[in-house]
């Protein structure tokens, strides 16, 4: 399987919610949210490890209620993948919305046709100001 349809299964996955199935195409020691810092945003945390990374998929599945996430576009060069994915979703605890139009996920992959490194290009300020009661 290419990178390019790697990344078209791990969003199928998503879809369903079969998180077993995305976490089986992640390198063991994957870099989830490379080469960021910790910021005010639960999802978007720096995660090390594929057993890690589970945090990613609960923590989001217990705060974000999706009405929408489309892949959009899919670009591949070799062991990269980058796709521009629009969304919506509700943060359950303050009811705000987040809408995504072109948020940019970079998906870097090894020699064994394995994710090494993730991460999202998103409006985290949109994101933190969600998460804030008014």
């Amino acid at each position: 399987m290419t990178p390019i349809e790697t990344v078209q299964q791990i969003y199928g996955d998503f879809g369903r919610g079969d998180v077993p199935a995305i976490l089986a195409r992640l390198a063991p020691d994957v870099q989830w949210e490379h080469d960021t810092f910790p910021n005010p945003v639960p999802w978007l945390q720096p995660l090390n490890g594929r057993d890690n990374v589970v945090r990613f998929f609960e923590v989001l599945g217990a705060q974000v209620e999706f009405h929408a996430f489309a892949p959009r576009e899919i670009l591949a060069e070799g062991r990269l993948v980058v796709a521009l994915v629009d969304l919506e979703g509700t943060v359950r605890a303050t009811g705000k919305r987040i809408v995504e139009r072109d948020e940019v996920h970079i998906w870097r992959f090894n020699e064994k046709g394995l994710v090494q490194k993730f991460r999202h290009r998103a409006d985290t300020w949109q994101h933190a100001m969600a998460l804030k009661a008014d």
